[in-house]
């Protein structure tokens, strides 16, 4: 079956950096585009960052763009997101996705499987 598997959150100060890691098992995950959603307490979830199968492409949320950095490692099943510069409204709950359909970014995509999150908590 389907499993995404998030690490890498915690307690990070202003200005500091964090690397998320989503470990995918059971489908073949160079076929996939794959995304990184966020939802703080309160908020809608927002979709932060999605990067497609086979050219690589990216695309991010205007809140994250040029901190976040969102890659993959099709050898290892693994999608990253590097977070630099983080901001307290960068807190929330981060989750993986896999992509079920992609036409356009971010209004015509849709996700089919989502991992358990992992909680990243900006503060001084």
């Amino acid at each position: 079956q389907v499993q995404l598997v998030e690490s890498g959150g915690g307690l990070v100060q202003p200005g500091g950096s964090l690397r998320l890691s989503c470990a995918a098992s059971g489908f073949t995950f160079s076929r996939y585009a794959m995304s990184w959603y966020r939802q703080a307490p309160g908020k809608e979830r927002e979709l932060v960052a999605t990067i497609t199968s086979a050219v690589l492409s990216t695309n991010y949320a205007d809140s994250v763009k040029g901190r976040f950095t969102i890659s993959r490692d099709n050898a290892k099943n693994t999608v990253y997101l590097q977070m630099d510069s983080l901001k307290p409204e960068d807190t929330a709950v981060y989750y993986c996705s896999r992509v079920g359909f992609y036409s356009s970014w971010p209004a015509r995509l849709t996700h089919d499987y989502w991992g358990q999150g992992t909680q990243v908590t900006v503060s001084s």
